[in-house]
């Protein structure tokens, strides 16, 4: 922990030594919730969000907050072992080509459905995941856009990786959408002292429509799950399309954006994390750079002043529009070249996911030393964003 801040009603503890302004602000609206559990952590990859800042942690005894969720719910990274140990680049290519044949980025889907097999059990019941079904019959397997990526990777301990960053695709969203306006109209029914200006609307933990949203949350982090799971699996087809058999280890899988009961401190709460991956002891997760920095398998350490968490990411530095106008497009992709890297950064557009858009991964993982330790250090070969 490199500081804590105490001028609000709890405490504020940071992994970082600097904060924007606005993710600042979040954090003390957090702090000064009056539900709000112990301490508030900010991660080292922690930056300016919806509501509450991404990189963060509320834990809570009595309510819950859709937006401390966010609207990608159960998006998270998954990672494979495999027994290659190197892969020449005209090959790697070839298997993004291949990929992109399985694999619908952006706002893409498949264009028929994906078998209700894949699909978790108990959609019926839900009232918003069954408004979304049949179109997640289609998303199931597919990138989606923003920072989501796939990327082939070579590990320290001599093999190659695969590793998925996907959430739930608008289904999710839907179920996000829904429970915060939700939530936003009976606070202002029954005069919450929570500022409305703030977007933390809350469900009392016991009310109806709390357990619904932790039901329907729940199933979104299960597609999620299945969404990366289908999408990793077609991405060994395309590498085996082009290389022919090899064998695949198991896969790791850690959601980012989840709220889960948890014991803390001796009691059990309701803990949200937004951005911030679960480390607890002994538990491998993953830490990605960008898409032209490192990445890393680490193990937790089960640190309770982090409720037992760490970052997701590098953590944004810049805002999509502000890497959009200021970075400078030939310098990205040389920076990419000489890494020999394949890649797809082409236009202005793509500079929202630059190498410099992005907070510097080695810094990140010092600043979280107390968290999780690294077990395999991750190098990019091959990288599909959506």
């Amino acid at each position: 922990m490199k500081k804590v801040i105490s001028t609000e009603k709890r405490p504020i503890k940071l992994w970082l030594d600097d904060i924007e302004n606005g993710a600042l602000e979040q954090a003390k609206n957090l702090a000064n919730l009056p539900f709000a559990f112990k301490h508030i952590p900010l991660m080292p990859d922690s930056h300016q969000g919806y509501g509450m800042p991404i990189g963060s942690v509320l834990a809570t005894k009595e309510v819950v907050v859709p937006n401390a969720v966010g609207v990608d719910i159960g998006c998270g990274m998954c990672a494979l072992p495999t027994s290659l140990k190197n892969i020449e680049k005209d090959n790697l290519k070839a298997i993004l080509g291949e990929a992109r044949k399985r694999i619908p980025v952006g706002m893409n889907w498949h264009k028929e459905s994906q078998g209700e097999e894949r699909m978790p059990e108990g959609a019926d019941s839900l009232e918003i995941v069954s408004q979304g079904y049949n179109k997640a019959l289609k998303q199931i397997g597919t990138l989606g856009g923003g920072n989501h990526f796939v990327e082939i990777q070579q590990g320290s301990d001599g093999h190659i990786w695969l590793m998925i960053h996907s959430g739930s695709r608008n289904l999710g969203a839907k179920v996000a959408d829904h429970y915060n306006k939700l939530a936003k109209r009976l606070n202002e029914r029954y005069f919450s002292v929570v500022d409305k200006k703030t977007d933390l609307a809350f469900l009392p933990i016991e009310t109806p429509e709390a357990k619904n949203y932790l039901k329907e949350m729940n199933y979104c982090i299960e597609f999620a799950l299945a969404n990366r799971k289908l999408m990793m699996e077609r991405l060994v087809e395309a590498m085996q399309a082009v290389l022919g058999e090899f064998e695949t280890g198991e896969m790791i899988n850690k959601s980012h954006n989840l709220a889960t009961w948890e014991n803390h401190f001796g009691e059990n709460v309701l803990v949200h994390r937004k951005g911030a991956t679960p480390a607890f002891e002994g538990e491998l997760g993953m830490i990605p750079g960008s898409q032209g920095t490192s990445s890393y398998i680490v193990k937790g350490l089960g640190n309770p002043e982090s409720f037992k968490s760490c970052s997701h990411g590098a953590g944004r530095k810049l805002g999509r529009k502000q890497a959009q106008r200021t970075l400078d497009l030939k310098e990205e992709i040389q920076y990419l070249n000489d890494k020999g890297i394949v890649h797809a950064v082409r236009n202005k557009s793509d500079l929202d996911e630059a190498v410099s858009a992005y907070k510097n991964i080695d810094e990140v993982m010092e600043n979280q030393k107390d968290l999780a330790e690294i077990v395999v250090q991750l190098s990019p070969l091959a990288v599909l964003k959506g």
